[in-house]
């Protein structure tokens, strides 16, 4: 059975989108069938992979509103083994109009169900606030990551944000683990780099990913290319960061060869 992994932050600018769509296409590369939902209305995964947003005609916000089945969502990408569900702008909607909606925190666990078996790891990319459409990811969720920049500010917002995660384990999903918290945007050269890595492995310890991903040129390049970053360029730092990643997750899961 797939494993759902919600990689969220309500803090911008954290590396979230970048390390959604360049884990999974670490993952593909490592023989694993993966597909990416791009659950963010700004639909940064959906573009960063190749795919024109605004031509997506069925995509996320047509599964949450039903009017398309998970199957019939899904597309081919490029990079190995790995599918997507797009996003579109019209994903601002989304949260307005399920206000209303019965069982409106569950709709985006009903609507995987039926393709969950077909993949190795689902990973969602959330959008960068704890509403409607990031509620909905970590009730689908069987884990969540979290990217945190090695940046000022670093841990503003973490309270907050593993607050809701225990709300959602007390009242809708008491399955839901935390994967791990990921060090993103990490430049050795610079004291306060360091500082916030031992910050954080100081208060969480175990939960912090032996993996960080440093600030890298090509990272930042590979999106407007419309590439991962195994794509664009596999001998960069941050392709072996994202590889490593990768594997310290199949690793954690008892999933590697």
């Amino acid at each position: 059975m797939g494993k759902i992994i919600a990689i969220a932050n309500q803090k911008g600018g954290v590396g979230k989108t970048t390390t959604t769509v360049n884990l999974a296409a670490a993952l593909g590369v490592l023989e694993k069938k993966i597909l990416l939902i791009d659950a963010d209305p700004q639909a940064n995964a959906t573009s960063g992979l190749g795919i024109d947003v605004e031509g997506v005609e069925i995509g996320t916000y047509q599964l949450l509103e039903h009017i398309t089945q998970a199957k019939e969502a899904v597309m081919h990408t490029s990079s190995p083994n790995l599918d997507i569900i797009p996003a579109h702008i019209d994903m601002v909607a989304v949260e307005i109009e399920l206000v209303d909606k019965p069982n409106r925190e569950y709709m985006l666990r009903e609507i995987l169900q039926p393709i969950k078996d077909d993949y190795d790891y689902i990973l969602i990319d959330c959008a960068p606030s704890l509403g409607l459409l990031t509620l909905n990811a970590l009730v689908a969720a069987d884990s969540v990551l979290i990217p945190i920049q090695c940046e000022y500010f670093a841990l503003e917002g973490l309270g907050k944000l593993l607050n809701t995660i225990k709300s959602v384990q007390r009242i809708h999903n008491k399955d839901l683990d935390i994967e791990g918290l990921l060090l993103t945007m990490y430049d050795s050269r610079l004291r306060l780099s360091n500082q916030v890595v031992e910050e954080v492995k100081k208060h969480f310890q175990n939960m912090v990913f032996k993996t960080i991903i440093h600030r890298n040129i090509k990272l930042g390049e590979a999106p407007s290319f419309g590439e991962s970053i195994i794509s664009y360029d596999a001998t960069s730092l941050g392709a072996k960061n994202y590889i490593s990643l990768a594997n310290e997750i199949l690793k954690n899961h008892g999933d590697s060869k």
